[in-house]
């Protein structure tokens, strides 16, 4: 076998260790719903903190009716002041003073048409309530009667809807003759800024702990169950971020303090916390100074998670004053927004609530040019082919040397089998005039293999980017590919829309059997790529090199079509540069005869 075999081979192997792996690491999963589940019951704010009482639970059922009634009666049981900015709609409650209902406008859930807009966070008594609350939790002679609660009736001062140009004040007073302000605004895009006053009118002296706090009611059901994206609690502890799954929380040793399975960090400066989706985030930003305690919980009874903010408890003299501010993030993950975030409020390493994965030198670099591309040219699959165009580009010096090198192992070819019939069945021997001929020459047998290696980390990260950000969600590119991020919705059973009938659904069994357009693409310009050389001698060698295209094209084909689009233009390049580059070095590929040659016959003699 000759050391270009040897090459091809390679890199067919190192090709197939890509899919393999990638179907082994990251296999699609389907979320699965346990039928046995404890349904979400509705409960007091979790302010367990040191010094304070636990607050009482309440096991009140959902609401038995359809998601849609359930949200209607759980909005209209409070009074409620709207929530109207260019990116969202919702309300916050009177009642209690929770921001628990939020509709992200520029959102739907499908594309099809008169889809609902994407819900982030619903009241309680609706299935998977979501919400964020605020407060302070009690210390000393006080109860939890003495501060603001879920059941609390909070009065509007001032503006009656929330908008960007237009915060609002709330307010309540105790029978302690402590005042409590909670004065919030919401800026255009995603962020709430929450300003918690409370001013001691009395005579007595009072202990109290601010806080914020996420609560989610049971585990969500939507989750994409891959591997590689993050779904569940995240927190910045100021020397890290931490990820962690819900079947994590649920497996924290129970804290006696914190009255939950809990895992409890102190984080003296810019932390933050939350939960995430594929697309969406709520998170919870104390002051990039603050001290704060960070609680991530599962309370088990309820079937709760929470993410809380405990900032350090102040004394309040008769007549003192303290407030403190938290934002309150909640929305999409768009990178724009919280690159914005990150910089402009100072949010420490905000830009990592984006999953950008083992790769991020590669994948965050990547996607800010693809960014910079879709902005340009305004449409997202051909921002994918200038990308690829680009990628190329960068790595066509390493192309050339290896395409130059292939060339003059063509040429050495006449040279290498006089080597090996002088050497016999001498292997060392011809090892060793081998590698002599290499050096006089100056060719790397091993060159061609390099760009194939250089490749994997790139298709890995641009299936990253692809998968996990949003700016992909629903992306367009022309005629059925409304949605870059999702398999090829064609199919041979339609020819691939020419007929009138549907295909079978994207992801299925039938639609990688029956597999669409940019796959069947995709496997020819693997053969075409293939044809710039003679097929190998070898009969298994050549079986395995006319099988490889066509078994690419079916594994693929449940692959995000972005990505395909990204393989088909990466080898439509490379076969461009590859005939130049080989063209250039004196030896042209005869693509008609290898071509021809891949359809005859072998005589019986030859077989």
């Amino acid at each position: 076998m000759d050391d270009h075999n040897k090459n091809l081979i390679l890199a067919t192997a190192l090709s197939f260790l890509v899919i393999l792996v990638w179907f082994v690491l990251f296999p699609p999963e389907e979320p699965v719903v346990d039928p046995n589940a404890p349904t979400a019951t509705q409960t007091q704010p979790g302010t367990t903190v040191p010094g304070a009482e636990p607050a009482v639970q309440n096991g009140t059922p959902a609401i038995a009716a359809s998601p849609t009634e359930a949200r209607s009666a759980a909005l209209s049981e409070s009074v409620r002041i709207p929530i109207e900015t260019p990116n969202l709609t919702g309300s916050i409650s009177l009642t209690g003073g929770r921001l628990d209902d939020l509709k992200l406008n520029r959102y739907r859930e499908t594309l099809d048409e008169g889809s609902d807009t994407v819900t982030l966070l619903s009241p309680v008594g609706t299935v998977g309530a979501y919400h964020a609350l605020f407060g302070w939790a009690p210390g000393g002679s006080l109860s939890f009667e003495d501060v603001p609660g879920a059941n609390t009736a909070w009065q509007i001062e001032g503006e009656p809807t929330l908008t960007p140009d237009s915060p609002i004040s709330l307010s309540w007073t105790n029978s302690a003759g402590l005042k409590f302000t909670r004065e919030i605004s919401v800026d255009d895009r995603f962020m709430f800024s929450v300003r918690q006053i409370v001013e001691n009118t009395g005579s007595e002296t009072h202990r109290l702990a601010p806080y914020s706090e996420i609560e989610r009611f049971g585990e969500p059901t939507d989750q994409k169950g891959f591997f590689i994206i993050h779904e569940g609690a995240m927190r910045q502890t100021g020397d890290e971020l931490e990820e962690l799954h819900y079947d994590d929380l649920r497996d924290f040793d129970p804290d006696p303090l914190w009255g939950a399975n809990a895992s409890v960090a102190q984080i003296n400066a810019n932390g933050w916390l939350g939960f995430t989706d594929h697309y969406w985030m709520t998170t919870l930003v104390p002051a990039g100074t603050e001290p704060f305690t960070s609680v991530l919980k599962y309370d088990a009874a309820a079937d709760i998670y929470r993410a809380t903010a405990r900032m350090s408890t102040v004394e309040l003299a008769p007549g003192a004053t303290s407030e403190v501010t938290t934002q309150f993030f909640a929305g999409a993950k768009e990178w724009e927004a919280i690159r914005e975030y990150e910089r402009d409020n100072t949010i420490y390493r905000f830009i990592d609530s984006i999953d950008w994965g083992w790769f991020f030198f590669l994948t965050k670099p990547i996607f800010a040019v693809l960014h910079w591309l879709n902005g340009l040219i305004g449409n997202m699959g051909w921002a994918i082919i200038t990308l690829t165009l680009i990628i190329k580009a960068v790595l066509l010096p390493l192309a050339y040397k290896s395409y130059v090198s292939m060339a003059k192992m063509k040429e050495l070819q006449p040279e290498m089998e006089k080597l090996k019939e002088r050497a016999g069945d001498d292997r060392q021997k011809l090892q060793t005039e081998m590698m002599a001929l290499y050096k006089k020459e100056k060719v790397n047998p091993a060159a061609g293999c390099l760009p194939i290696l250089l490749q994997i980390p790139i298709f890995f990260s641009l299936y990253k980017v692809i998968f996990v950000t949003i700016e992909l969600r629903h992306a367009a590119w022309f005629g059925p590919f409304q949605d870059l991020s999702a398999p090829d919705p064609t199919s041979i059973i339609n020819l691939w829309g020419l007929f009138p009938w549907a295909g079978p659904e994207p992801g299925s069994i039938v639609a990688l059997i029956f597999i669409g357009i940019l796959p069947l693409i995709l496997g020819i310009s693997m053969w075409l790529q293939q044809k710039l050389n003679p097929a190998p001698t070898d009969p298994t060698q050549a079986m395995i090199f006319a099988w490889m295209p066509w078994v690419f094209m079916f594994m693929l084909g449940s692959f995000a079509s972005g990505l395909v689009v990204y393989w088909i233009a990466n080898n439509v390049i490379t076969f461009v540069q590859q005939y130049a580059i080989m063209k250039s070095q004196g030896y042209t590929p005869d693509i008609f005869g290898n071509i021809k040659s891949g359809f005859q016959k072998k005589k019986p003699e030859e077989k």
